[in-house]
C-alpha cells in the first residue's frame, strides 16, 4: 500500500493535525531494511528483540485520542524503534517534548539513530523501566503507553498532569485501550479492543523467563 493511499483512508475518522504529522514521519526509516517494502501496509511489523511497531492506524487513534497539541511535553513508554515518539514529537512542534523510555537497551540505541535519520530533534530516548514512569521531567501533558499492562500503573497516573491525559491499552487475554483523564481526581474511560506485546518492569507484567 502506498503512503498516500493509508493516510488518505483515515481522513474523516481521524484528526487531519494528525495524519499531516504521520506524512511528515518517514516509517520505512524506523523499520529494518528487509521490512521497509512493508512500510505502509497497515499492519504491526517485526523490529527485532520480540517487539514490534505498531501497525499505523494505531499510532493515528492513540494520538488522536490524546489530543496532542504544540508546545506539550509527552512521556511515552515502550518507544521501540521510534516511530511513534517521531509522530507525537511533529504534533507537539519544536517547543514541545517527548521523553521516550524504553526497557531494551538494543532498541534504545536503535530508535536514537533512527530518529536522527528522520531530522526529529525533540525526543529524548532513556534506557529505563517505563512501567514506573519517569520522574525526573514530571509531570506530563500527555501519556502514552505502547505496551499492555496487567492495571494502569500508579506512577504513570501521578506523573500526569492536572487536566491531563494518558492512553494505554490494559488486559492480558483480552487487552482494552483506555483513555485516563486527570482533573480533580482520575477518570477512566475504555475505547476498543487491542492487541500488543506486554509492559514488563515493577509496575508492568514479570520477565518471561
Amino acid at each position: 500500500m502506498k503512503k498516500e493511499q493509508l493516510l488518505e483512508g483515515m481522513r474523516g475518522r481521524i484528526k487531519d493535525s494528525v495524519i499531516e504529522a504521520m506524512y511528515h514521519v518517514p516509517r520505512e526509516l524506523f523499520l529494518p531494511e528487509h521490512m521497509r517494502w512493508k512500510a505502509y501496509d497497515d499492519t504491526p511489523l517485526p523490529i527485532g528483540e520480540n517487539q514490534t511497531i505498531s501497525a499505523p492506524h494505531m499510532v493515528a487513534i492513540m494520538c488522536d485520542i490524546l489530543d496532542i497539541a504544540k508546545g506539550m511535553k509527552i512521556l511515552e513508554v515502550g518507544g521501540g524503534s521510534g516511530y511513534h515518539a517521531a509522530v507525537m514529537a511533529v504534533l507537539a512542534g519544536p517547543q514541545g517534548h517527548v521523553y521516550s523510555v524504553e526497557r531494551m537497551p538494543e532498541l534504545v540505541a536503535l530508535a536514537r539513530s533512527n530518529l536522527e535519520s528522520a531530522g526529529i530533534e525533540n525526543v529524548t530516548v532513556i534506557e529505563a523501566d517505563g512501567s514506573i514512569g519517569l520522574l525526573e521531567h514530571a509531570p506530563y501533558d500527555r501519556i502514552s503507553v505502547a505496551a499492555t499492562a496487567p492495571h494502569v500503573p500508579e506512577p504513570l497516573k501521578q506523573q500526569l498532569k492536572v487536566g491531563g491525559k494518558m492512553v494505554l491499552p490494559v488486559g492480558r487475554d483480552y487487552q482494552e485501550l483506555i483513555l485516563v483523564k486527570r482533573k480533580n481526581g482520575f477518570t477512566v474511560e475504555e475505547k476498543m479492543g487491542v492487541i500488543f506485546v506486554p509492559l514488563i518492569g515493577k509496575e508492568g507484567f514479570k520477565e518471561q523467563t
